[in-house]
Protein backbone atom coordinates (compact mmCIF):
# COMPACT_ATOMS: atom_id res chain seq x y z
CA UNK A 1 0.00 0.00 0.00
CA UNK A 2 1.33 3.42 -0.66
CA UNK A 3 1.95 5.91 1.50
CA UNK A 4 0.30 9.44 1.23
CA UNK A 5 2.04 12.26 0.95
CA UNK A 6 1.69 14.94 3.74
CA UNK A 7 0.80 18.36 3.15
CA UNK A 8 0.74 21.43 5.86
CA UNK A 9 -0.97 24.66 4.60
CA UNK A 10 0.20 27.27 6.40
CA UNK A 11 -0.92 31.53 7.19
CA UNK A 12 -1.23 33.26 9.63
CA UNK A 13 -4.65 33.09 11.43
CA UNK A 14 -5.55 29.23 10.17
CA UNK A 15 -9.35 30.98 9.82
CA UNK A 16 -9.65 31.20 5.87
CA UNK A 17 -7.20 30.67 3.31
CA UNK A 18 -5.58 27.67 5.20
CA UNK A 19 -8.77 26.27 5.52
CA UNK A 20 -10.04 26.14 2.07
CA UNK A 21 -6.69 25.10 0.93
CA UNK A 22 -7.02 21.56 3.72
CA UNK A 23 -10.94 21.40 2.84
CA UNK A 24 -10.30 21.75 -1.20
CA UNK A 25 -7.28 19.36 -1.33
CA UNK A 26 -8.65 16.81 0.31
CA UNK A 27 -12.03 17.00 -2.17
CA UNK A 28 -10.00 16.56 -5.39
CA UNK A 29 -6.94 14.20 -3.83
CA UNK A 30 -7.80 12.72 0.16
CA UNK A 31 -7.00 9.07 -1.33
CA UNK A 32 -3.28 10.69 -2.49
CA UNK A 33 -2.47 12.90 0.23
CA UNK A 34 -2.37 13.13 3.83
CA UNK A 35 -3.74 17.23 4.72
CA UNK A 36 -3.04 19.57 7.49
CA UNK A 37 -3.81 23.12 7.81
CA UNK A 38 -2.01 25.84 10.70
CA UNK A 39 -1.38 29.05 11.55
CA UNK A 40 1.13 31.17 13.01
CA UNK A 41 -1.49 32.71 15.05
CA UNK A 42 -4.66 30.94 14.97
CA UNK A 43 -8.29 32.96 15.37
CA UNK A 44 -10.58 29.92 14.59
CA UNK A 45 -12.40 29.38 11.68
CA UNK A 46 -13.86 32.40 10.00
CA UNK A 47 -17.84 31.50 9.72
CA UNK A 48 -17.84 33.05 6.25
CA UNK A 49 -14.77 29.98 5.33
CA UNK A 50 -17.79 27.52 6.66
CA UNK A 51 -20.06 28.57 4.51
CA UNK A 52 -18.04 28.91 1.04
CA UNK A 53 -17.12 25.64 1.83
CA UNK A 54 -20.69 23.82 2.60
CA UNK A 55 -21.78 25.57 -0.31
CA UNK A 56 -19.38 24.00 -2.29
CA UNK A 57 -20.40 20.54 -1.14
CA UNK A 58 -17.75 20.29 1.45
CA UNK A 59 -17.99 18.98 4.80
CA UNK A 60 -16.58 21.27 7.62
CA UNK A 61 -17.42 19.48 11.17
CA UNK A 62 -13.95 19.21 11.19
CA UNK A 63 -12.00 21.98 10.70
CA UNK A 64 -10.94 23.68 13.29
CA UNK A 65 -8.14 26.62 13.68
CA UNK A 66 -4.64 25.02 14.74
CA UNK A 67 -0.95 26.53 15.84
CA UNK A 68 1.58 25.35 13.82
CA UNK A 69 3.50 24.30 17.20
CA UNK A 70 1.16 21.34 17.35
CA UNK A 71 3.18 19.89 14.18
CA UNK A 72 6.55 21.20 14.66
CA UNK A 73 8.94 18.24 16.28
CA UNK A 74 5.40 15.62 15.60
CA UNK A 75 5.15 15.36 11.89
CA UNK A 76 7.45 15.94 8.82
CA UNK A 77 5.32 16.82 5.60
CA UNK A 78 6.45 16.05 2.72
CA UNK A 79 4.99 19.47 1.40
CA UNK A 80 4.51 22.86 3.20
CA UNK A 81 2.55 25.73 1.33
CA UNK A 82 2.72 28.67 2.78
CA UNK A 83 -1.06 30.87 1.52
CA UNK A 84 -0.50 34.36 2.99
CA UNK A 85 2.57 36.59 2.48
CA UNK A 86 3.18 37.39 6.49
CA UNK A 87 3.74 33.16 6.98
CA UNK A 88 6.14 33.12 4.05
CA UNK A 89 7.99 36.19 5.37
CA UNK A 90 7.94 34.79 8.98
CA UNK A 91 8.86 30.80 8.46
CA UNK A 92 11.11 30.74 5.27
CA UNK A 93 12.15 27.34 6.81
CA UNK A 94 10.18 24.76 8.98
CA UNK A 95 12.83 21.43 10.05
CA UNK A 96 11.47 18.30 8.26
CA UNK A 97 9.41 19.51 5.51
CA UNK A 98 10.40 18.13 2.04
CA UNK A 99 9.44 21.24 -0.72
CA UNK A 100 8.26 24.45 0.88
CA UNK A 101 6.59 26.86 -1.50
CA UNK A 102 4.31 29.92 -1.21
CA UNK A 103 0.79 30.47 -2.89
CA UNK A 104 -0.13 33.98 -2.34
CA UNK A 105 -3.98 34.59 -1.81
CA UNK A 106 -5.79 37.98 -0.96
CA UNK A 107 -6.93 37.65 2.98
CA UNK A 108 -10.75 37.93 2.23
CA UNK A 109 -10.86 37.68 6.30
CA UNK A 110 -9.14 41.64 5.84
CA UNK A 111 -11.96 42.61 2.88
CA UNK A 112 -14.38 45.22 4.25
CA UNK A 113 -17.78 45.26 2.69
CA UNK A 114 -21.42 44.49 3.37
CA UNK A 115 -22.18 41.04 4.27
CA UNK A 116 -22.70 40.05 0.86
CA UNK A 117 -19.98 41.53 -0.54
CA UNK A 118 -17.98 39.80 1.93
CA UNK A 119 -19.44 36.21 1.04
CA UNK A 120 -18.66 37.46 -2.49
CA UNK A 121 -14.64 37.57 -2.15
CA UNK A 122 -14.24 34.17 0.39
CA UNK A 123 -16.17 32.62 -2.90
CA UNK A 124 -13.63 34.51 -4.63
CA UNK A 125 -10.77 33.54 -3.03
CA UNK A 126 -12.19 29.80 -2.69
CA UNK A 127 -12.26 29.66 -6.41
CA UNK A 128 -8.38 30.90 -6.73
CA UNK A 129 -6.89 28.48 -4.31
CA UNK A 130 -9.03 25.57 -5.68
CA UNK A 131 -7.50 26.53 -9.18
CA UNK A 132 -3.97 26.27 -8.16
CA UNK A 133 -4.39 23.23 -6.37
CA UNK A 134 -6.04 21.65 -9.34
CA UNK A 135 -3.13 23.14 -11.11
CA UNK A 136 -0.41 21.83 -8.79
CA UNK A 137 -1.91 18.48 -8.74
CA UNK A 138 -1.83 18.02 -12.66
CA UNK A 139 1.66 18.83 -12.24
CA UNK A 140 2.71 16.32 -9.01
CA UNK A 141 0.65 13.32 -11.67
CA UNK A 142 2.68 14.34 -14.17
CA UNK A 143 5.72 13.76 -12.48
CA UNK A 144 7.15 17.53 -12.73
CA UNK A 145 8.18 19.94 -9.32
CA UNK A 146 4.97 21.43 -7.92
CA UNK A 147 4.54 25.59 -8.65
Amino acid sequence: MKTKKKVLFLCTGNSARSQMAEALLRKHAENQYEVHSAGLEPKGVNPFTIRVLEEHGLDTCKLRSKNMTEYLGVMQFDYLVTVCDNADERCPFIPGTGKQMHWSFEDPAAFSGSEAETLEKFREVRQLIEARILTWLKQEQGGRDAL
